[in-house]
């Protein structure tokens, strides 16, 4: 007993959800206390997953069961009618050798035709699906699939990590039998695994340190037809423009910079995956993309089809920014020709604008391609929902995701980007009417508006900035500001006599569903210090106390200092071999 707790002696045991891990004092395998609202989400997402494939299933079933049943009594039909026919032509011709069996090798043909129709899994009985999570670290995110999805098949957790894939195996022993029998830890790097392991998975979870790049061409090749692809990604100074020659370079895309450049990084990654995809003809199916905290989550459904590949330029924009102004417009990468009772592909007209803005004189700045058609399915998101609602004990981060999910399914889901309004005023330098004011005007004058889940600030319309601008100079009008400068853009915006006389009169859709009955959309942050951690390996120092707190770093420091102790103790109780050679070493553990 005394060995086991000497053994535990530096492990503390973490518990999220139903699954437990043992995490040592070091900081040699990762941990992220804040990722449980990733995991919450996934957790969700794969449960909602089951049950569509089970819906998908007998739905398929029934289908072939109706075909099976019909074709039959067609074929009989059909062939009695016609052996009839041929026998009554054979006596009239005096030949009556003809045998009416010789007929049912046509009969045969075409149920051999519907016997090779495709079935979902290609079998009869729905298969458990099986989930790869392609960079495992401790094995929580593993543990927690195999104890809490219910219908859930093998679980394998790679990681190219020695260290990690002992703790993980640790940590699958740690919660018994169930993971023991699900739960499967293997020391390997994803990218050659997932390429030796094409269409195996049912989900495929990415969640690296940094960008998921590297592991995306391999990822949409492991992934089953129909299955889901988890994809994370938290470098997100490269995917909102503070580096954007490196975004171009990871992800094929140049990002802008502006209030909008959260919810751009979701539409670059999925860009970046269906660029993936397509090689292996293939293409994705977003289901849910959320921006959380400090990163961008997609889920993604993968089908293979060359002819629905051929669609995708129509899915992808670029974005043109002004920089003097808060005007952009979107650019379709494709378009289509309808032409001889068929529908071709062709290259989508350009530029949408001039040189210079029409709003305020400014240039523009050019990026994308972004993937521009809805990110999210909407039917998912009520389902996802409603577990999430239903089995709210079960979720630890139930107020977090449940707030989440009920912004997105508020919003306009075929407008891509969204305005700030509080931008809009800085650019005029003007006092902000309040949302619900500024909504009423958008949908008097004919246009939808919603919120957005990336930025609580941020309005999704399909109104043109032309209006958007025109309302604005309403409601200067209406409440005056002090002269500015003659070549600050917001002037030369005011300058111009609005085509739109805005109506500010308060409309019955301006306040969301979920506002009116007051529920909780944005929360704030459970406690200090909540984001991102420090890389596994790395030595914890005093620059890293914004990202972990002043206590845990000097806690940290302590512990390195007491060891740093105990080891020149030792070494002095050793003696030293000669004076010059003591001298050394001690100097060098103080340093």
């Amino acid at each position: 007993m005394g060995d086991v707790e000497d053994e535990l002696r530096d492990y503390k045991i973490i518990k999220e959800g139903e699954a437990e891990i043992l995490m040592h004092s070091s900081n040699t395998v990762f941990f992220n206390k804040a990722q449980v609202y990733n995991r919450d989400m996934s957790i969700a997402v794969m449960r909602t997953y089951i049950a569509k494939c089970k819906e998908e299933h007998d739905a398929y079933l029934s289908k072939k069961g109706r075909l099976e049943n019909k074709v039959p009594e067609e074929i009989n039909s059909g062939s009695v009618a016609k052996n009839n026919s041929i026998t009554q032509d054979a006596e009239a011709n005096g030949d009556t050798d003809v045998q009416p069996d010789q007929y049912l090798d046509e009969t045969e043909s075409i149920s051999e035709g519907f016997k090779r129709m495709p079935s979902w899994k290609g079998s009869q009985e729905l298969k458990a699906p099986r989930v790869l999570e392609a960079l495992a670290a401790s094995g929580l995110r593993a543990l927690r699939y195999a104890r809490e999805v219910d219908g859930i098949g093998q679980v394998i957790a790679l990681d190219n990590d020695k260290a990690s894939i002992e703790a993980c195996k640790r940590n699958i022993k740690f919660n018994g039998s169930v993971a023991c029998s699900k739960v499967e830890a293997h020391l390997a790097d994803a990218r050659v695994y997932m390429l030796t392991h094409q269409k195996e998975f049912d989900v495929v979870d990415l969640d690296p340190y940094g960008s998921p790049s590297v592991f995306l061409d391999s990822a949409v090749q492991s992934v089953a037809d129909g299955g889901i692809l988890m994809c994370t990604a938290t470098d997100m100074a490269v995917l909102c423009g503070n580096n954007g020659e490196v975004c171009h370079s990871k992800y094929g895309s140049y990002p802008l910079k502006g209030k909008y450049c959260h919810e751009m990084a979701l539409r670059i990654l999925l860009a970046c995956i269906e660029s993936h995809a397509n090689r292996y003809k293939r293409h994705i199916v977003p289901i849910l993309s959320v921006y959380m905290d400090f990163y961008v989550r997609v889920f993604v459904r993968i089908y293979t089809s060359a002819s629905a590949i051929k669609e995708t330029p129509l899915k992808l924009s670029y974005v043109y920014q002004c920089v003097g102004c808060d005007s952009f417009h979107l650019q379709s990468v494709g378009r289509t020709i309808n032409k001889d009772k068929s529908v071709k592909s062709a290259p989508g007209y350009g530029p949408v604008v001039p040189q210079e803005c029409s709003d305020c004189g400014k240039k523009f700045n050019m990026g994308g391609p972004i993937w521009s058609a809805p990110m999210h399915d909407k039917e998912w998101i009520f389902s996802i929902l409603a577990n999430v609602k239903a089995m709210k004990e079960r979720y630890p981060a139930y107020e977090k995701i449940s707030a989440v999910l009920t912004t997105i399914s508020e919003e306009l889901h075929d407008i891509p980007l969204f305005v700030s309004l509080h931008s809009l005023c800085s650019t005029l330098k003007c006092t902000s009417p309040s949302a619900v004011l500024f909504r009423s005007a958008v949908l008097n004058a004919g246009y939808r508006i919603s919120g957005s889940h990336v930025n609580p600030l941020g309005l999704k319309t399909d109104a043109p900035m032309d209006v958007i601008w025109d309302i604005m100079r309403c409601w200067v009008k209406n409440h005056p500001i002090k002269a500015q400068q003659p070549d600050k853009s917001g002037t030369v915006i005011l300058s111009k006599e609005p085509k739109l006389q805005a109506n500010f009169a308060r409309a019955a859709a301006s306040l969301s569903k979920a506002k009116v009955k007051k529920e909780v959309r944005y929360l704030p942050n459970p406690e200090r210090h909540w984001g991102p951690k420090v890389r596994a390996g790395r030595q914890i120092t005093s620059k890293h106390c914004s990202l972990l707190g002043p206590e845990v770093v000097s806690g940290s420091l302590d512990q390195e200092a007491d060891g740093s102790s105990e080891a020149v103790a030792d070494k002095l109780a050793e003696g030293p071999a000669t004076k010059r050679q003591k001298t050394v070493d001690v100097s060098a553990s103080q340093s």
